[in-house]
Formats: C-alpha cells, sequence, structure tokens
C-alpha cells in the first residue's frame, strides 16, 4: 500500500511539474492559442456547432479566413500585389509546387541541410538546379556565403532557418534573380521585407500553428511564366482565385494561425517579437559558451535563434544521457538532439517565454556543478 502511494505522488508531482516545450515541430504555442482553440472546438463563433463540424463555407469561418489572410499581411507589411493563401501538405509540397510554377529552365540554390536538399531534389524533376553554395562539407554547422549566382537562373531558393543543425540567414540575399525562400522554421519571427521575394513559404507548425496547413506568400505577377501545364491543385492562381477556398482548407490549423497572429500582435508585433527572440537566443548560448560541459555544434555568425544546437564537450560525452535525465527531471521536454546530428537542441520559438529557457540555463548550471 505504501509503494503504491510513493508512486501516486511521483506521477503527482511529474503531473503538476512546469513543462518547458522544447520540442522543434510541432511545437509549443501560445496559451492564447490553445485556450481559443479549445474553446472553438466546444463552440465555434457562437453557433453551437464545433470548429471540427462546421462548413468552411459558412460566414463564420469565411470570417477567420479572411482576418487571418489580414494578420499576415498587416504584420508583414506585405506590399501591393502580393497574394496571402492557406494551403495544406506542408512545405514539402512547396519543394515541388515552386518550381512548378517557377523553374522554366534553371533555379540556383544554397545547400544548407536537409530541407534545403529536399527542395533541390524536387527542383531537379523541372529543370536544372544548381547548388551555388553548401555546407555539406562541415556537417551544414554554417551558412554559406561569397557564392556566386548564374545570370541564367530563373531564381534564386534558399532556407532562412535550418531546425535540424541550428543555423540561420540574417540577411536576405541581395541577388538579381526572383528569390524564393522556405522560411518554415523561422516566420514571424524578425520582419523580413516582402518586396524582395516573388514567393515565401513556411509550415505551420514551428512560429504560428498545429501542423497540417501551410502559409504562401505569392508574387501575382510573378506566375504564368513557364510553358509547361500545372495540374490545377499545384498552380498558385487556383488558390489565389479561390481566396484559399478552392478544396476544404484546414479548418483547425486555419483558426489557430489566426488565434497566433492576434497573440502577435497583441505582444507589439515582429519587431518586438524578434527583440525577445534575441535576448532568449543570447541567454541560451552565453550559458553554452560558458559552461565547461557543453558546446555549441553550429558556427556563431550563422546560430540560429529559434534552434539552438549544442552537445557535449569530448570529455563528458558519457554524460550525454544523464543530462538529457537530469533535464528531464527539471520539466525540460523535447531537447534531444535530431536523430542526424545527436546531442541536444533546444527550439525557441516565438511562444517559448524567457522563463523556459532561463530554466533551461538553470539545469545546465546545476548539472555542471555536480560533475
Amino acid at each position: 500500500m505504501c509503494e503504491k502511494l510513493i508512486k501516486h505522488n511521483i506521477q503527482h508531482n511529474s503531473y503538476k511539474m512546469k513543462k518547458h516545450n522544447f520540442y522543434a515541430g510541432p511545437s509549443i504555442l501560445s496559451q492564447y492559442t490553445i485556450d481559443k482553440t479549445a474553446e472553438a472546438v466546444k463552440n465555434f463563433a457562437g453557433t453551437g456547432l464545433s470548429l471540427l463540424e462546421v462548413s468552411h463555407r459558412s460566414k463564420e469561418f469565411v470570417a477567420v479566413m479572411d482576418e487571418a489572410i489580414a494578420l499576415v499581411k498587416e504584420l508583414l507589411e506585405v506590399p501591393e500585389g502580393y497574394e496571402v493563401v492557406f494551403l495544406g501538405g506542408g512545405a514539402s509540397l512547396q519543394f515541388c509546387m515552386a518550381p512548378y510554377n517557377f523553374l522554366e529552365k534553371k533555379a540556383a540554390f544554397t545547400e544548407t541541410g536537409t530541407w534545403a536538399k529536399n527542395a533541390i531534389k524536387e527542383a531537379k524533376n523541372f529543370g536544372e538546379a544548381v547548388v551555388v553554395g553548401s555546407s555539406a562539407d562541415k556537417n551544414f554547422s554554417y551558412i554559406p556565403k561569397g557564392y556566386t549566382i548564374p545570370s541564367d537562373c530563373e531564381y534564386f531558393h534558399y532556407t532562412s532557418n535550418n531546425t535540424i543543425y541550428g543555423t540561420q540567414v540574417y540577411n536576405t540575399p541581395q541577388v538579381n534573380i526572383p528569390l524564393i525562400c522556405d522560411m518554415s522554421s523561422d516566420f514571424m519571427s524578425h520582419p523580413v521585407d516582402v518586396s524582395k521575394y516573388d514567393l515565401i513559404y513556411a509550415g505551420a507548425q514551428k512560429n504560428l500553428g498545429p501542423a497540417g496547413v501551410t502559409v504562401c506568400i505569392v508574387k501575382k505577377s510573378a506566375l504564368g511564366n513557364v510553358t509547361r501545364k500545372i495540374p490545377t491543385m499545384l498552380d498558385y492562381n487556383t488558390h489565389i482565385s479561390k481566396e484559399s477556398m478552392f478544396n476544404t482548407p484546414p479548418v483547425l490549423p486555419i483558426f489557430s494561425c489566426l488565434q497566433t497572429l492576434k497573440w502577435y500582435k497583441e505582444q507589439g508585433g515582429l519587431k518586438v517579437l524578434a527583440e525577445k527572440n534575441k535576448a532568449k537566443a543570447d541567454l541560451l548560448y552565453n550559458e553554452i559558451d560558458r559552461n565547461k560541459i557543453f558546446v555549441g555544434t553550429a558556427a556563431k555568425e550563422d546560430r540560429s535563434q529559434m534552434n539552438v544546437c549544442f552537445v557535449m564537450n569530448e570529455e563528458y560525452k558519457n554524460l550525454e544521457d544523464e543530462f538529457a535525465k537530469f533535464a528531464a527531471s527539471k520539466g525540460m521536454i523535447g531537447i534531444k538532439g535530431h536523430r542526424s546530428v545527436g546531442g541536444f537542441r533546444a527550439s525557441i520559438y516565438n511562444a517559448m517565454p524567457i522563463d523556459s529557457v532561463q530554466a533551461l540555463v538553470d539545469a545546465m548550471k546545476e548539472f555542471e556543478q555536480m560533475y
């Protein structure tokens, strides 16, 4: 009886412990987003119906879609001539959809990690994909620089943030050809000059909402320039003309995205979020650099503010499992590094409070004192 009581108390205390969600994606959402979505699942917009069962063509949900599109445009200051669409299929579908719509003969890419490699692979189905810069030689631990883009390329594609390897592009590439970017894991984390791009796409499950929807910002005048026939569902013009309603959209994820966008606006917009993100990243990187047990894996000038990757110093490698268990005992969830890299990864997206980053830093300090 006593053993059962002890076991019950341990489980109860574990349940009560504050959890710090460092998952890379699907990832942390604001409590505002979670609460508003939960309410809508029970009773959406006073309809007496669940968000899960309402028609996407009802006036209540059309209003959600319209407001979500408007808020993306407002927060990113999207200029005239661009359209915002919400699509299914994730960023992985965009690896195919982007070249289908934009690549006639030749495009340039930087190879900075797994997702960039996947984008290059898909583009080769439609034309020549030229890799102008790669960091594969050092396991994608830095962002290539000083590359030359052939003038006959129809666009340049890059991945702005690399979740697996913890690198990030901080300055928009200065190119003389159209620009396309996969911003899945740092979308809405800082201001962006949208006018420099023909296409921006981002899977929602890092910084915007649950998995199942992708945001695309498309320059309308850049479409319709390939000679191939594009299947209806893979044509951006299809979704622009039907205001993201050509087929049934992912209703719940889009509703959640809207709540996150509202929350971002309440926070003060993207400049404020960028300042908070820098403060969180600086806090954690400073501890990694100070702590004798840990070492960062990305080049310092290219360290991601979204995904902080680190490993044990060589002499402490045998303590990796011990630290994982210790961190878990302190409520740290999802800090294990990607299976292709190992070590640890703390994803500190917009919704991550600085208190959780401080809790991880405190755990690292305490673990250092123990060993």
